[in-house]
């Protein structure tokens, strides 16, 4: 299978903020509800219909336009995506799937590198 099959649509667009009170009072008033709080890592999932927003609160934000982290593909199979981006030749950004306990069975997810640094996620919600 190539890296492509290995992933849909978007999962979900991550955004850096300051205050994830302000954030999630921001999303909520766009008529986003919040479809996951995970204090550990100070992050939350802000979802409307089929759009999933993640933010995290952090010291340093850009603070102007283009300040979304990264966008996140919806992943069947990080693992052999893993081994597909890499033999494809994409820029990885980290060296190995990595693990978060996100959820209820937790996530597996890695980067990529696309054209101007902009990073591409992809994360498999473990079932």
């Amino acid at each position: 299978m190539s890296f492509s099959d290995y992933y849909s649509g978007v999962q979900h667009i991550g955004i850096p903020t300051k205050s994830l009170a302000v954030a999630e009072s921001f999303w909520t008033k766009l008529g986003f509800k919040k479809a996951g709080d995970f204090p550990v890592g100070n992050v939350i999932f802000m979802q409307r219909e089929n759009l999933v927003i993640e933010t995290w609160q952090q010291d340093e934000v850009a603070g102007k336009p283009g300040a979304i982290n990264h966008i996140s593909m919806d992943t069947t199979d990080a693992d052999k995506a893993f081994v597909a981006a890499k033999a494809e030749g994409f820029k990885l950004i980290d060296a190995e799937v990595q693990h978060l306990a996100f959820w209820e069975k937790g996530i597996k997810f890695f980067n990529i590198e696309g054209p101007d640094a902009v990073i591409v996620e992809f994360c498999e919600i473990v079932k």
